[in-house]
């Protein structure tokens, strides 16, 4: 492991002389091929949230728990390809509010920032929190000091380098990490079949419950629109983020950052599948075990010693590839769209202020100890509620005026985050019984987000189609 360190903390030094100017630390030069840039977008989102909180999730209630990661996020990656970076590469941006600001002025810029930055604690803590608990089971590190370590390490070589450090360790890592969940897949599942991979499917085909195989609720109305609202957080909630449009940004070309999102997303989704197969395993090998963490379980009781400790490298990779991203992104759009407002020249000092910060807020959202699974919904749901609507609507259209933007974005966070605040787990829940099929928070803020901007601008009175011709970086 402190091989594997020096070996990152090396790369952060190299990517470090490519460092020039902001646009280096940001955005790469907008120099990555497409090899980088759809490693480094699958690094982003495949961390601890898909190796071991849904892998546990998909244990304890089955393959339904899947719908916001893998199946969300993966079928994110697709509909960026498809739908949104192409247009939004050409803008030439460097964070998605100054998209904002283009389209709708500098208070959707402002507004939009708000939204953002605070989103992302919640995920990076969720890592944080995700790798001191594998630190703490394989190496009894006391969780408080777990968290310390784990931010110092995963904001340090962030520092070093910015965005090319960050794609830097993402193919390294990601890489270890596909191939380490190969090997552990394809030893448990031999195992599990007396030496044949494919008998081993077959007993988790055959021997698992089939309640528990079932990917989509379609027998209950009521559990299916709860699946299609987590779907959605994940699928749609993700698609005005800041980490995944940084990446669109610093593709060397439209047809990379298009045809790279694309790869991620098959890539995602084909490996995303990997740990719920072995959530499966796990519950016919140890159904007495349903607390402790099953990939890190199986690899210790399945690999030999040598061929663990690389798993758990892997799974280290995956996880601090997920926290540089995480990080830096936030970092971004302070540096870039709220400090300039209070007299903070746009620096590459600046944005290191801002990487310290980011990882220090959400140091503090880990130590307060929430439940993994619930900030990743909380983060996805932000970005969803506030930013999806003005964001597509502005992308396909010329707005004439931001206030329904801004209205919009306010109006869907104010009501989530009412729901949010109150314990509602579906919209007004006081006054619509579950028997009225109660409508996910999420889906409902966001259709009050899109109600909100239609009452002021009207379908009918906007002018649709995007433009084709890119605009200046932006400059503040």
């Amino acid at each position: 492991m402190l091989i594997y360190l020096v070996v990152m903390y090396g790369l952060g030094m190299l990517a470090r002389r490519r460092i020039h100017d902001v646009e280096d630390f940001l955005v790469a030069g907008r120099k990555l091929p497409l090899s980088f840039a759809w490693m480094t977008l699958l690094a982003t989102w495949f961390g601890a949230g898909t190796l071991l909180t849904a892998a546990d999730e998909v244990r304890e209630g089955g393959l339904q728990r899947a719908a916001l990661d893998p199946f969300g996020a993966g079928t994110c990656l697709l509909l960026a390809g498809l739908f949104v970076a192409g247009p939004m590469w050409r803008m030439q941006l460097l964070t998605v509010p100054d998209f904002f600001r283009q389209k709708f002025g500098a208070t959707a810029e402002t507004i939009s920032s708000l939204i953002l930055v605070p989103s992302y604690f919640g995920w990076i803590a969720a890592q944080f929190t995700a790798l001191a608990g594998v630190m703490q089971l394989f190496f009894d590190v006391p969780n408080e000091w777990g968290l310390l370590l784990v931010a110092i390490v995963g904001t340090g070589y962030t520092l070093l380098g910015g965005m090319w450090s960050v794609t830097l360790t993402d193919v390294v890592q990601v890489s270890l990490m596909l191939i380490g969940l190969v090997i552990l897949a394809f030893v448990v599942l031999a195992d599990l079949g007396s030496g044949n991979v494919a008998q081993g499917l077959q007993r988790i085909a055959s021997e698992t419950d089939p309640e528990m195989l079932v990917v989509v609720p379609t027998h209950d109305l009521q559990a299916l629109v709860g699946w299609l609202g987590i779907f959605v957080i994940g699928a749609a909630g993700n698609l005005p983020a800041q980490d995944l449009m940084q990446r669109v940004f610093a593709s060397k070309s439209e047809h990379t950052a298009r045809l790279a999102c694309l790869v991620a997303g098959i890539m995602y989704l084909l490996f995303g599948a990997i740990p719920l197969l072995l959530a499966l395993a796990g519950n016919l090998l140890y159904p007495n075990q349903p607390d402790v963490k099953i990939l890190p379980m199986l690899a210790q009781a399945f690999l030999n010693p040598w061929v663990a400790v690389l798993f758990i490298v892997a799974l280290l990779s995956a996880i601090l590839s997920t926290i540089d991203s995480a990080v830096l992104s936030p970092a971004s759009v302070l540096a870039q769209n709220l400090f300039p407002k209070f007299g903070q020249q746009d620096t590459l000092r600046s944005n290191r202020i801002a990487v310290l910060l980011v990882a220090c807020c959400s140091l503090i959202l880990a130590y307060l100890g929430e439940d993994a699974y619930a900030l990743l919904e909380a983060s996805y749901s932000c970005t969803l509620v506030g930013l999806f609507v003005p964001m597509m609507i502005g992308l396909y259209s010329k707005p004439s005026q931001g206030r329904a933007a801004n209205t919009s974005m306010l109006g869907g966070i104010a009501i989530w985050f009412l729901h949010y605040a109150m314990g509602w787990e579906h919209f007004l829940q006081p006054w619509i019984p579950e028997t009225w099929l109660p409508l996910p928070v999420s889906i409902a803020a966001t259709l009050c987000g899109l109600v909100i901007y239609f009452a002021q601008d009207p379908p009918w009175k906007i002018h649709w189609g995007r433009s084709h011709t890119a605009s200046k970086p932006a400059q503040h």
